[in-house]
C-alpha cells in the first residue's frame, strides 16, 4: 500500500502525441517518489508509440483495474479492444472513440473516489465529435459529469493563472453573451480556487476589458461601463481584490500580469493567445470549479508532429506537478476549514481601497 496520490492518465487522441508525452513524462523515475500514475488506454497503443518513437527503456505494467495498481510503476488499464488501428497525423472516428472510451473509464474511478486527480492528454475535438461527443472539450464534459454549478478554463505557467469568461464561443457571440452575473461569477470563482486550490490567502485579480483600450470610457464600446465594471464593484463589495479594468494589449506588454495572482480575460484569444506566447510549452490547464482535479497540458494533439520524437514532455510534467499541488492543498484548506485559526473578515475596507488605486494607478503607467 501507499499513501502517495494516485493519478489517472486520459490517453487523449491515439494518432497525435499524447502518448509521446506521456511515455516520456513518466520515464522519470522521480515521479513515483511522489505519486503513483494510471493510463487509461491500450497497450497495443503504447507498444506502437514506443516504437515509432525508438523507446526501448520504458514500459508500462498492465492491470486489470484500479484495485489491482502497482505503486512505484507506470500503471495502464486496456480500456481497448486488440483491434484498434493508429494512424499517426490522422483525423479518424476510430480515434475520436478511444478518447472518449478513456475518458469514460478514468471518469468513472474519478467519481467512485478510486483516484486523486485527472490529467487529460489531448484530444482532436473533431475525431470525437465524429462519434457523437456533443461538448466542446473536456471542461465542458466534466462540468456536466460532475455536475458542476460553473466551472472556469484557468491556464497556469508558474505566477500566471488567466481565466476567461467566455470559452469555447464564436467572437462575434461573445458581447452578447456577458452580463453582470456572468462575470461576476467567474471573478468569485477565481477568488474561491486561488484560495482553495492555490492557497493564496487574499488573492488580487485583474480583469480585462473587452474592447481596445477598456472601451475608452464609451468611446470605443459600452460592455466596461455597463456590465465589467458593475461586476467588479460587486466583488469588491464581496471582499474579492478585483481590479480593472485594463486595456488587454498594454498588460501584457508591459509585464503586468506579475503584479496580480489571477487575470481574468473576457473571450478565449484575449487570454489564450498572450499565455501562450508566454508559455507556450510549459502551459498547463486547469478546470477550476470541479468537484475533483483535473489538469491538462496547454497545447494540442499536434497531429502534424505525430510519432516523430520531437514533442516536449514538460507541459505535461507541469500538469502533473500542478495536480499534485491542489490535491495537497484542498487537504490543507479542508483541514483549516475544520479548524480555523482565527475567523477573519475579508470585507474590503478603506485601506484595500487606497492599495487597489495604487495598483492601478501602476499598471496604466506601464
Amino acid at each position: 500500500m501507499s499513501n502517495k496520490p494516485i493519478i489517472g492518465i486520459s490517453q487523449g487522441d491515439i494518432n497525435g502525441i499524447g502518448y509521446e508525452i506521456i511515455i516520456k513524462g513518466l520515464m522519470d523515475s522521480r515521479i513515483y517518489e511522489m505519486c503513483t500514475p494510471v493510463l487509461y488506454g491500450s497497450p497495443k497503443v503504447a507498444a506502437y508509440h514506443r516504437k515509432a518513437l525508438n523507446i526501448s527503456n520504458f514500459t508500462f505494467v498492465s492491470i486489470k483495474d484500479i484495485d489491482s495498481i502497482q505503486h512505484k510503476k507506470p500503471n495502464l488499464i486496456n480500456v481497448l479492444d486488440d483491434n484498434v488501428r493508429v494512424e499517426l497525423g490522422k483525423i479518424t472516428s476510430e480515434a475520436g472513440e478511444a478518447s472518449v472510451k478513456s475518458l469514460d473509464s478514468v471518469v468513472e474511478d474519478l467519481k467512485l473516489g478510486k483516484i486523486d486527480a485527472l490529467i487529460t492528454a489531448p484530444i482532436s475535438k473533431k475525431n470525437v465529435q465524429q462519434i457523437g461527443f456533443d461538448f466542446p472539450g473536456h471542461t465542458e464534459f466534466l462540468k456536466t459529469r460532475f455536475e458542476s454549478s460553473d466551472v472556469l478554463m484557468l491556464m497556469v505557467a508558474d505566477s500566471l493563472r488567466l481565466g476567461v469568461v467566455t470559452g469555447h464561443i464564436p467572437l462575434n457571440q461573445v458581447s452578447n453573451t456577458l452580463t453582470i452575473e456572468l462575470v461576476y461569477s467567474k471573478i468569485e470563482l477565481m477568488h474561491n480556487t486561488l484560495v482553495k486550490d492555490f492557497a493564496i490567502t487574499r488573492p488580487h485579480i485583474a480583469i480585462m476589458g473587452l474592447n481596445p483600450h477598456a472601451g475608452e470610457q464609451g468611446v470605443l464600446g459600452k460592455e466596461e461601463d455597463e456590465i465589467i465594471i458593475p461586476a467588479i464593484n460587486r466583488a469588491r463589495e464581496k471582499g474579492i481584490l478585483a481590479l480593472g479594468p485594463f486595456p488587454a494589449d498594454g498588460f501584457f506588454g508591459a509585464g503586468s500580469y506579475r503584479k496580480f495572482d489571477g487575470v481574468l480575460a473576457m473571450y478565449h484569444d484575449q487570454g489564450l493567445i498572450p499565455f501562450k506566447t508566454i508559455a507556450f510549452d510549459q502551459g498547463v490547464n486547469y478546470t477550476a470549479g470541479l468537484s475533483i482535479i483535473r489538469t491538462s497540458p496547454a497545447h494540442g494533439t499536434a497531429l502534424d508532429i505525430a510519432g516523430k520524437n520531437l514533442a516536449s514532455e514538460q507541459s505535461f510534467l507541469n500538469a502533473l506537478y500542478l495536480a499534485l499541488d491542489i490535491v495537497k492543498n484542498r487537504k490543507m484548506h479542508a483541514e483549516l476549514t475544520k479548524k480555523p485559526l482565527q475567523k477573519q473578515n475579508f470585507v474590503a475596507d478603506q485601506t484595500d481601497d487606497l492599495y487597489i488605486d495604487q495598483i492601478e494607478t501602476n499598471v496604466d503607467k506601464a
